[in-house]
């Protein structure tokens, strides 16, 4: 599946800075998916990256998609590293030489923590303690975290900011919050510098779409290329910040070369900074899918209950991470979906 490497202007000075001085970087989770996108980008802007994973929810395939995509000179640049996050040893292989992390590593799924809280905990709670003593261990530069707005929990303050959350509704909160604390004692304790990067419902393309926890977005395009009704727990009005994978990797590369003294062992939002009830989702993806497939017959969609531990509503304020890290989200929802869309048809299709 070939991906369109397309001009962006916020993006694309970020490469060019790493082009221009390379750096040694680790990233775990990288047959993820936003992890494989960091991997990629890294790759093509000449960097040196060790990755680890240990294909508990990542794909090989995703590590070949990245592969192809940037050649063989690229890929000789990459070591990969089978291994645990909550295996010190592994942790520690993979932090030998980095200068910079980006800890992409966990179990996402509010639904998945709340039936299996323990192995939930051990990957997104020991595993980052782990991972945190690693890095500090090896004399990391700067750990760069995959943070999570469900930290703002029941709190019904919208633009949700950085400094003002509420109680965690899940097992899976609980532990990402957890995440912010360690790294704020790391940083006290042991002057470890760290970022934490509170995703809104990041999409795009290699998120997987099969599954009992599969993302919305790829779950319902599959869906919808099948033929199938895709089911909205509630009344479709439920609203989310969705956010496309490019900006996640602006604001991941952004986070780790960042050089203002403020932004170190901070937390910031990752998102747009607009709201899409499912409702509305539905129709975008809908048609998005009708340009790329115009005999497509989408179904409309049936509703179920709401789902247990999901919060009702959620928009970001992005300004800290503006002001501080330089971030600019280069697509909202609709951008995203249309660049996104031809890499969901050609998966559909490969698995017919």
């Amino acid at each position: 599946m070939e991906a369109n490497v397309t001009t962006n202007e916020f993006l694309d000075p970020v490469l060019a800075q790493l082009r221009a001085a390379p750096r040694r970087w680790l990233v775990t989770g990288s047959a993820g998916f936003i992890g494989s996108h960091l991997l990629e980008n890294l790759l093509r802007a000449g960097q040196q990256v060790t990755s680890l994973d240990n294909f508990s929810t990542g794909h090989q395939a995703n590590l070949d998609e990245v592969r192809r995509l940037v050649g063989e000179e690229a890929w000789s640049r990459h070591t990969f590293i089978r291994g645990d996050i909550a295996d010190l040893a592994s942790c520690a292989q993979a932090c030998d030489g980095a200068e910079i992390v980006l800890h992409q590593a966990a179990l996402g799924s509010v639904p998945r923590s709340i039936k299996d809280p323990l192995t939930t905990h051990r990957s997104n709670a020991t595993g980052f303690l782990t991972m945190l003593e690693a890095a500090r261990t090896a004399g990391v530069k700067r750990f760069v975290y995959a943070a999570s707005s469900s930290t703002y929990g029941d709190s019904p303050t919208l633009p949700k900011v950085e400094d003002t959350i509420g109680r965690p509704l899940s097992p899976y909160a609980v532990t990402k919050y957890l995440n912010e604390l360690y790294a704020e004692v790391f940083g006290r304790c042991y002057g470890l510098s760290t970022i934490g990067l509170r995703y809104f419902n990041v999409f795009g393309p290699r998120q997987d779409p099969n599954g009992a926890y599969a993302a919305v977005i790829p779950r319902w395009a599959a869906q919808m290329l099948e033929g199938s009704r895709c089911v909205i727990n509630g009344d479709g009005e439920t609203s989310r910040d969705f956010c496309f994978v490019t900006n996640a990797v602006q604001a991941n590369l952004r986070a780790g070369l960042c050089e203002e003294p403020e932004a170190s062992n901070q937390v910031f939002n990752v998102a747009v900074g607009d709201r899409t009830t499912l409702n509305q989702l539905h129709g975008a993806l809908a048609e998005a899918l009708l340009r790329e497939c115009p005999a497509l017959r989408v179904e409309p969609p049936q509703y179920a209950s709401f789902r247990a531990g999901d919060v009702r509503h959620s928009l970001a304020d992005v300004s800290k991470a503006r002001r501080l890290l330089g971030y600019q989200p280069s697509h909202d929802v609709r951008a995203g979906l249309l660049e996104a869309i031809g890499w969901y048809v050609q998966r559909a299709r490969q698995t017919v």
